[in-house]
């Protein structure tokens, strides 16, 4: 069927091959399937145009969570007028005026006081930004799909291929504290590490926030009182970042854990790692590993030889019957080789996006109230 043409495309379980694009062209020849969604992605485009903002004002007793005082309204505005809205607004200043600059707020504080200012406001500059400024966690503007001659290069906009890989990064170091690990992008196959800002239309409804939806909790409660508790949380632990979990938020593995790989599925090089079921069983893998130091490798051919000592280390801890301390010990002599293969040794879950973290508490206060009313 064509439906697994893009699985043809790449080794989908664990790579090691290189990648090869899904070929738009191709699809357009060989898919009556896509022709039609081709067809119809004018009225696709009708259908969003026609969407509009679910203001929490509107839905029952959504008034109840909104200031009733204007002054607390009014200050919102203004704070988000001076702090927020030069990414987080489609209405911009004219071209000559830096949105950043007093002049630029200046024109932020006249517009937003306007009756008409959210309407048809995307809240958002659609605009890319380097991790170096946005310091959320990196995974997703460091996967390599999009970038040139990869699976979803027919996908992306040239200049996002041509962008410049962010400046050297530091990742905070589960495994010594007092060393943080140096992350290079330009020196790894990583895509260049920028995120685009967020809209934040609707925003009331849809925390967890940020790209991973880690900064906050997840209720799993879609009605109003949820997602107001939802939006509470987030929103507190975003504008103050000592409520955050930080460390606490790195995904660790909850018991012992192994990875069983049929041997088809892996190049023949690795075939000698089987057993005699034909699967090759990886671990044991202690509890409480952060779970991205292992699902964030990148085992090409490049690091081949330290894939496979960290693989027979790993069958060695499984054979060797070890208790978990010992288990736990054998890994961390692993850590250097396997944060050298990562793609993105980047643990900390609920971090970055700080602005705003430096307003008065009255006047972060204010600005949730109008952050309520998107």
């Amino acid at each position: 069927m064509f439906s697994e043409y893009w699985l043809t495309r790449h080794n989908r379980l664990i790579g090691l091959s290189p990648q090869q694009p899904f070929e738009i062209p191709y699809a357009r020849k060989h898919s009556v399937f896509w022709r039609a969604t081709e067809e119809r992605l004018d009225n696709i485009a009708a259908f969003f145009r026609k969407l509009k903002p679910f203001h929490l004002a509107d839905v029952s007793g959504g008034q109840a969570y909104i200031t009733s005082d204007s002054a607390v309204m009014t200050r919102g505005k203004e704070i988000f007028a001076g702090s927020c809205a030069a990414c987080h607004s489609s209405k911009q200043p004219p071209l000559n005026i830096d949105p950043r600059s007093g002049e630029g707020k200046a024109w932020f504080r006249a517009e937003v006081m306007k009756p008409e200012f959210l309407e048809n406001n995307f809240l958002s500059d659609d605009k890319r930004y380097p991790l170096t400024k946005i310091e959320t966690n990196s995974a997703r503007a460091f996967a390599t799909n999009a970038k040139a001659h990869h699976i979803w290069d027919n996908f992306s906009s040239q200049t996002y291929k041509e962008l410049s890989p962010v400046d050297e990064l530091e990742f905070f170091n589960p495994f010594d504290e007092t060393h943080p690990i140096k992350f290079k992008p330009k020196d790894r196959d990583v895509a260049p590490g920028y995120y685009r800002t967020p809209s934040l239309v609707s925003v009331w409804s849809s925390a967890p926030f940020l790209h991973n939806n880690m900064l906050g909790k997840f209720t799993g409660d879609p009605s109003v009182a949820g997602r107001m508790d939802a939006f509470n949380d987030a929103v507190e632990k975003l504008l103050w970042p000592e409520k955050r979990l930080n460390k606490d938020s790195i995904w660790r593995t909850q018991n012992e854990c192994s990875f069983h790989l049929r041997k088809e599925f892996v190049p023949k090089p690795f075939n000698e790692l089987a057993g005699p079921d034909g699967y090759i069983t990886i671990g044991r893998i202690p509890k409480g590993t952060p779970i991205n130091l292992v699902a964030n490798l990148q085992p090409d051919f490049q690091h081949a030889g330290a894939f496979l000592k960290a693989a027979g280390k790993l069958m060695k801890i499984n054979a060797g019957n070890l208790s978990p301390e010992a288990a736990e010990a054998e890994l961390r002599k692993l850590v250097p080789d396997l944060i050298a293969m990562n793609k993105c040794p980047d643990f900390i879950e609920d971090k970055g996006h700080y602005f705003g973290t430096d307003l008065s508490d009255n006047d972060k206060r204010a600005l949730i109230e109008y952050l309520k009313t998107f």
